[in-house]
């Protein structure tokens, strides 16, 4: 959910016609992603369209992806992640499930934890940093804060900041982690394919992504296809098949997905608190790195695995930068996917109990 910006008439793209927005955001995204692409960060597919989308957005753009692009990208990535999960993270849920479910739970806990400092120290007025920090579930958040009487704007803001830093955080990391040296690109974009494997591949993709949608269960039209997907292919049944051009393009509408939740009217009226927000996300994500580095000492994973396994993101971006490197893929989306369970279950009640206790603590303050 994005708050509808205010158009203002100096705004440079304000009085472009739409077609034109869309030849400046796509033509802005080959030149951001290939600046990318050159220091060898992964995931630049979707990083470049997602900068090039806020800078189209901050300055008057009024595009938007269509509602069904938007479930296909998310119903595709599903599928390249049912490629790469095997059985075996059925077994790490029934071996490892008490610190894995520990993991979250401390995740949950610090991100509720910092909202509450930000709300009981008056940095971020009354119970909006609870909700701006809620881990997951930002349309759910948002609509909470308005009812608690709350900023929606700065919610939004705070969620969406939070999705960007976090990226971008994890994509540093897996390019200093796995150290890529930037070389000529020798991916084949149309390569030889098995056209049974990719019409099975997209009959997944459309009928897990339409039941995830139809059953509104978040990222459902995502995690229902990897489900689907990954079950079909460990049985043999089907073969994943998705050429690179096609990923490219769901990348990047998922990047164009996230910058588009950004507008001017939002930038500058959290201008005045952006330090501190980001201050606040860096250490929410420091606090998860360390959490990354218990993970590699106890499990024995490696340092780029488990810090995207923390990693307090969007799935679908996370997700993505998994895609992109050399990791244990089984183990990431166990851990991402058990804290969206928890989250969705559980993280609207434990913001509302913050933010009471927030309420309670500023209101005895006031009396004093």
């Amino acid at each position: 959910m994005s708050p509808n910006p205010t158009r203002t008439p100096d705004a440079l793209l304000a009085n472009l016609t739409k077609p034109v927005q869309w030849l400046i955001l796509v033509a802005l995204s080959f030149v951001v992603t290939a600046l990318i692409g050159l220091t060898g960060l992964p995931a630049a597919i979707l990083l470049g369209p997602m900068i090039a989308a806020i800078v189209v957005e901050t300055n008057g753009g009024s595009i938007r992806l269509p509602p069904f692009v938007r479930l296909v990208a998310q119903a595709i990535v599903g599928c390249t992640l049912a490629s790469a999960v095997s059985p075996q993270i059925v077994a790490r849920f029934v071996t490892e499930w008490p610190l894995l479910l520990s993991v979250v739970l401390t995740v949950i806990s610090a991100t509720s934890l910092i909202g509450w400092v930000l709300g009981k120290y008056q940095i971020m007025p009354g119970t909006t940093a609870v909700w701006g920090f809620s881990p997951g579930a930002a349309t759910a958040a948002i609509l909470m804060a308005g009812a608690y009487g709350d900023d929606v704007r700065l919610v939004a803001f705070m969620q969406y900041l939070r999705v960007i830093m976090v990226v971008g955080a994890a994509a540093i990391v897996a390019h200093i982690w796995i150290q890529v040296t930037p070389t000529a690109d020798t991916t084949t974009w149309f390569p030889p394919i098995d056209w049974t494997a990719f019409a099975e591949t997209i009959a997944i993709a459309t009928i897990g992504g339409a039941a995830g949608h139809l059953l509104r269960f978040p990222a459902g039209v995502m995690l229902i296809p990897m489900a689907f997907g990954a079950v079909l292919q460990s049985s043999g049944i089907v073969k994943i098949e998705l050429p690179d051009w096609s990923l490219s393009v769901c990348y990047a509408s998922i990047g164009w997905m996230i910058g588009q939740t950004f507008s001017r009217d939002i930038l500058m009226h959290a201008l005045k608190k952006l330090p501190h927000i980001v201050l606040a996300v860096l250490v929410l994500i420091i606090f998860c790195g360390g959490l990354a580095a218990i993970l590699t000492e106890l499990l024995g994973v490696d340092p780029l695995t488990a810090y995207l396994a923390t990693s307090p993101g969007g799935l679908n971006s996370i997700a993505v930068i998994a895609a992109s490197s050399k990791v244990d893929m089984s183990f990431i989306m166990a851990l991402q996917t058990l804290r969206l369970v928890i989250v969705i279950a559980v993280g609207p009640s434990i913001s509302r109990f913050v933010a009471r206790r927030l309420e309670q603590t500023l209101n005895i303050g006031t009396l004093k």
